[in-house]
């Protein structure tokens, strides 16, 4: 006798929302934590009506503050790129459904415009190796969801 699999999309994923913010205060440095980052969404698991080239991700959101601008009040880039790293750190956890220790291997950005408000990074994990994970983040203003930038990720597992 055989035991039933369940199919991977119904299996109750470990982590989640709950795991992230744990993750948050023990993985990022404190300036990073520092941003004021705010993790609004973990999917491990396609969620119910998701198209077919559904991708495990999280929604990560960067408060706009005057501490993470340069002088002419627009969002830096280093804040930027912080936070779509920041994000993608939590898609891979939701895709392995738990965090491995990983570096960047390559992290590329696009800016198509400035931000001088609320950010949001949707990261996806595009492919997962034995060795390497791969991802893009886009950058979404919070209000409008309008694109404001890209970054195409590879991180190397430790």
């Amino acid at each position: 006798m055989t035991a039933a699999v369940e199919p991977l999309d119904t299996v109750e994923p470990v982590f989640g929302l709950e795991e992230a913010a744990r993750l948050f205060s023990q993985a990022l440095s404190p300036w990073v934590q520092d941003l004021g980052l705010v993790i609004e969404k973990v999917e491990g698991n396609r969620p119910a009506g998701a198209s077919g080239d559904w991708q495990p991700g999280a929604l990560v959101r960067l408060p706009y503050a005057r501490t993470n601008c340069a002088g002419d009040g627009t969002v830096c880039s280093q804040a930027l790129l912080a936070l779509a790293d920041t994000a993608m750190m939590f898609a891979c956890a939701a895709a392995w459904d738990g965090y491995r220790p990983m570096t960047p291997i390559d992290q590329t950005m696009h800016f198509l415009r400035p931000a001088s408000f609320d950010v949001v990074a949707d990261a996806r994990v595009l492919r997962i190796s034995r060795t390497t994970t791969f991802g893009r983040v886009t950058l979404l203003g919070a209000a409008d969801r309008r694109p404001l930038g890209t970054v195409l990720t590879a991180y190397a597992l430790q």
